[in-house]
């Protein structure tokens, strides 16, 4: 029985082999009657086909190979030719469909190698001429990479092709393994070129859609973005920005221009052993204070060691707090920490490592939980004790209050925070306000166009900077209260769907009052549909604003504090000295997220944090952060170099060049360009005809008199004023500030 089936599998081999060299004879007769007679593709000389049917279909057959492939078509043949004799021999072949697969591949590749020198068409065949040319030939304009190019697809069409014949050589795949890795790496510094000019060629039919549906398939797809494309998005402008002009195409900064440790684990076993030895001799030092208790278990991060100590009952936290400089002096270490741990029984004692680890900020932004929120103004601020990456969202707290002396750090967390946001938002998305009194840390910003205005460095005009954030802020409240949202991501929102319903909104204004009736009139007007952006102000030393105008100052911190979360606005404020005539008691009820690196005493530790500790930390980026009044956290900030920094800023500016910053630090800009702008584009007010016509009517004139018909304020009204002064409308003031009307 076992020798039937096996005979009837042999038959069945055989028949295939035969068929396979029947078809390779075929195809072979077909390639020389094809060189002997010159067939065009789909042209035959019709004597031919009189004379033989099977000559004539072989021909043909080749002759499509010979115009699809080029040359290379020549290997099918032998194919079939290799894995018939293998079948009339009985020897095992597996996968024959899948080694057909790879010598296609192999003829194509081939096809795609001679293109690069220019061989004639019936050399490299249509597959060559009408994708590859056009496709990728005129996207390469680098020698470098031409070259390199060549050499990658010629070893990936041998292998493709030996595998194909069945020929299989371990150094075939060795060769193959490298130029994948090399083949990836020659198309990531293309910035995908090839694989964007391809789809963008590549023209498809319309087909109507619902726009609501539309605008939802587009929300969705904008937040799922895959991998291979994660740090070279691309991003379309579908509408006008009242701050930028930038290009319609944007791609946000790679990664790779970031530094990165490998380093995730610091828990070693050498660091085990000495933690353990720590231990024990922190038991013995707390006991002959007279403390007893046990160390219950420790944690290392990149720069100390939490050691969690677990009191006899009876001692007060007070007893053990006040033993940090003498455990310092015991333990050999720069400073001792000690504080309560929420939700725990147990006290916390932190101690310097001997060997500290550096925190990149690369580190920070390569993880998943910043690379998923996509929208939200998420900062990266460091590593926590247990080594795991911290993030908090600038939404969410929503200002932050930084402090710490000379080389504490703390001009490079604010550098990691604006680079954080400058990796997930393009300029049309988020606009920063920079105030660098001291003239050196922003400056390397100065050309981005995510910056609304330069880099202010004179205190005061950062002044009228922040009266013109107020007014921002003001204009988008009542923007937003005339569209009935709550705040700027409504907003926005209700942009994108009046737009893709394709209507128009309008707000409310008065513009004056009924003559007869005595009622305000009203009218309404068009509001445009630009999204607004979101706004970072960013004061690198609080300390010299506060000495030019420290009650203003004050004034106008504390209203954006209070109020400018809604509309999009945000404060990330720094300074040296955290004292009280700088930090008041208003500035600090108004900022629950603050920030402490080294401070120079416990007094201004209290000063910021509510709490000593912050004279004890080590500096170089060790901090201690308190979000939202909430439990405080010992950090270590991410490093980012003045290297880096640069190499962001000129990939950022080598895509667009920001011309159209507004300077926002003269009086006069205050009520100019911004979000709820009350100027036409010929810079006359929209009320000014209004007023004119008042004027003219009632024969009189002043400022508060239009102030208080038209109900707006008083600097309004006297440039409308003044506008009228300037047209012949009115005379100038009098000795007694008086007016006349010379329009009748």
């Amino acid at each position: 029985m076992f020798k039937t089936r096996n005979l009837k599998k042999y038959s069945i081999s055989l028949l295939f082999g035969i068929l396979l060299l029947v078809v390779s004879v075929l195809i072979s007769m077909g390639f020389f009657n094809h060189q002997l007679n010159d067939f065009a593709f789909g042209s035959f000389s019709s004597e031919l086909s009189k004379n033989n049917l099977i000559v004539y279909y072989t021909s043909y057959f080749s002759g499509t190979l010979l115009a699809l492939f080029g040359y290379s078509s020549y290997l099918i043949p032998v194919f079939f030719t290799i894995f018939g004799i293998k079948k009339i021999i009985n020897i095992k072949t597996n996968f024959f469909f899948i080694h057909l697969i790879f010598l296609i591949l192999g003829i194509s590749l081939s096809s795609l190698l001679m293109i690069f020198f220019r061989f004639d068409t019936n050399i490299i065949g249509l597959f060559g001429i009408n994708f590859i040319y056009t496709n990728l030939y005129e996207t390469i304009n680098n020698d470098l990479y031409y070259y390199v190019l060549i050499f990658v697809i010629f070893i990936f069409s041998v292998f493709f092709t030996l595998y194909g014949l069945t020929i299989k050589n371990k150094i075939v795949f060795i060769i193959f393994k490298f130029c994948i890795a090399l083949f990836f790496s020659i198309f990531k510094n293309l910035k995908l070129n090839f694989i964007y000019s391809v789809f963008k060629k590549i023209q498809f039919k319309p087909i109507e859609e619902n726009p609501e549906r539309k605008l939802l398939r587009k929300n969705k797809i904008s937040k799922k973005e895959p991998g291979f494309f994660k740090n070279n998005r691309e991003y379309s402008s579908t509408t006008k920005d009242n701050f930028s002009h930038s290009s319609n195409k944007y791609s946000l900064p790679p990664l790779s221009l970031l530094k990165k440790t490998e380093r995730t684990k610091y828990d070693t076993r050498d660091q085990l052993k000495i933690n353990q030895e720590r231990a024990k001799r922190l038991e013995n030092i707390l006991l002959e204070y007279g403390v007893e208790g046990k160390i219950q278990k420790y944690k290392t991060g990149p720069l100390i060691t939490l050691f969690e100590f677990v009191p006899a009952p009876g001692i007060k936290n007070s007893k053990i707090v006040g033993l940090s400089d003498d455990i310092t002096r015991a333990m050999s270490s720069l400073s001792t920490r000690i504080s309560s741990q929420p939700g725990k029984s147990t006290i916390g004692i932190e101690i310097p490592n001997d060997q500290k680890f550096e925190v990149m900020l690369g580190d920070l932004l390569n993880d998943a939980y910043f690379q998923s929120n996509n929208k939200s103004l998420t900062l990266a601020l460091g590593k926590n004790i247990s080594g795991d990456n911290v993030f908090t969202d600038l939404e969410k707290m929503p200002h932050l209050l930084i402090a710490g002396t000379t080389g504490s750090g703390k001009s490079v967390a604010i550098n990691s925070m604006i680079l954080s946001l400058l990796f997930r938002f393009k300029p049309s998305e988020c606009k920063f306000i920079l105030i660098d009194p001291k003239m050196l840390e922003l400056s390397v910003y100065e050309d981005i166009p995510h910056l609304l205005t330069p880099v202010v460095t004179n205190p005061n005009k950062a002044i009228f900077a922040l009266k013109w954030v107020v007014n921002e802020m003001e204009n988008r409240y009542r923007l937003m209260s005339s569209t009935g949202v709550k705040n700027i991501n409504s907003f926005n929102e209700k942009i994108s769907l009046t737009i893709s319903k394709g209507k128009k909104l309008f707000r409310e204004i008065q513009t004056g009052f009924d003559k007869e009736t005595r009622l305000p009139i009203i009218e309404k007007k068009e509001i445009p549909l630009d999204k607004l952006p979101l706004i970072v102000v960013v004061i690198d030393e609080m300390a010299d604003l506060m000495m030019v105008a420290g009650k203003e100052v004050e004034n106008l911190v504390q209203r954006l504090a209070q109020m400018a979360r809604a509309s999009g606005i945000h404060l990330i404020t720094a300074t040296q000295r955290p004292s009280v005539d700088v930090i008041t008691g208003t500035i600090k009820a108004n900022f629950p997220s603050r920030i402490s690196f080294r401070v120079a005493s416990k007094f201004d530790s209290r000063t910021i944090i509510n709490e000593m500790g912050a004279e004890q930390l080590l500096g170089s980026g060790d901090m201690l952060f308190l979000e939202n009044g909430a439990h405080l956290q010992r950090l270590h900030g991410g490093y980012v170099s003045e290297k880096e920094i640069e190499n962001i800023v000129n990939f950022i500016n080598s895509q667009s060049s920001n011309s159209n910053k507004v300077d926002i630090t003269e009086e006069k800009n205050l009520n100019e360009n911004n979000t709820f702008n009350f100027m036409d584009s010929k810079n006359v007010d929209e009320l000014y005809e209004q007023a004119v016509t008042i004027v003219t009517k009632q024969q009189k004139v002043s400022t508060s008199y239009i102030q208080r018909y038209l109900q707006i304020g008083y600097n309004r009204a006297a440039r409308i004023v003044e506008k009228m002064e300037k047209d012949g409308i009115i005379t100038e003031p009098n000795n007694s500030g008086k007016r006349e009307v010379l329009r009748k």
